[in-house]
């Protein structure tokens, strides 16, 4: 899968792929059952075996039909404090095929407008990692950061056992617009000790098809976060790909 997206599941092509076909991947996942453990509702006593046993290298996408169990999307994990959004899609869509249909030019800040008018202002930082102890490491320390309350909620894809491709764990926020707020989830991510290079991405492109190689040639992913190791405190450095800016 390539560095910017959150579909899962996506096997190495020889044609490079289209956003909507990038799309379709994420939709279809988004679509099968989810292994979810719920802070709000299950015991944190239960946390440790629901983990142990539902390991992202271990968890296959497509299901087993031997074993009987069936396909899976994504592992996710919800925070104490997490509430259903209030987002309003169908209006963000509607509205998105009138500003296409208008021919104005399609824009980071054209769409950010639409995002904050229809509150669809989530948005994730994304890691990609191999499989095996890499990804159920760093699953593991998020997912516990979210029990605690440190994290709002993240998912995690399956393991997909017909191509080489990486998993990707993606960790929410409630804002994208809102840049302190990303970069405090950056440190909070980098704090239970992930250093791998970040990527972050608003859901309003996700809900919109925004993918890589799309049609109006839009970076998907509005922020990078690369750990430092080599400076003292260790920290990131986070480049706001809309300006080009460094933000920390």
């Amino acid at each position: 899968i390539m560095e910017d997206e959150e579909a899962p599941g996506e096997v190495e092509h020889n044609e490079p792929l289209s956003a909507e076909d990038y799309a379709a991947e994420a939709m279809a996942a988004d679509m099968d059952p989810w292994i979810i453990f719920d802070a709000r509702k299950t015991p944190r006593a239960e946390f440790c075996s629901w983990l142990e046993s539902n390991r992202p290298s271990q968890v296959c996408r497509f299901g087993d039909e031997e074993g009987g169990s069936g396909p899976v999307g994504w592992i996710a994990v919800l925070g104490p404090d997490h509430c259903p959004s209030t987002m309003d899609v169908s209006g963000l869509q509607e509205n998105w095929e009138r500003l296409l249909a208008s021919g104005r030019p399609i824009t980071f800040q054209t769409i950010k407008e639409l995002a904050l008018n229809h509150n669809v202002r989530t948005g994730k930082w994304l890691m990609h990692l191999d499989t095996g102890f890499k990804v159920d490491h760093a699953w593991e320390c998020v997912a516990r950061a979210v029990l605690d309350g440190k994290i709002l909620q993240a998912k995690v894809s399956p393991r997909d056992p017909k191509s080489n491709v990486k998993h990707v764990i993606c960790v929410y926020n409630h804002n994208f617009a809102d840049e302190e707020q990303v970069m405090q989830l950056d440190a909070a991510i980098r704090a239970v000790g992930v250093k791998c290079p970040l990527t972050y991405k608003p859901d309003v492109y996700t809900y919109l098809g925004i993918y890589r190689n799309n049609r109006w040639k839009l970076c998907p992913t509005i922020y990078e976060s690369k750990f430092d190791l080599e400076c003292v405190p260790r920290r990131s450095h986070v480049i706001n790909k809309v300006t080009n800016l460094e933000v920390t």
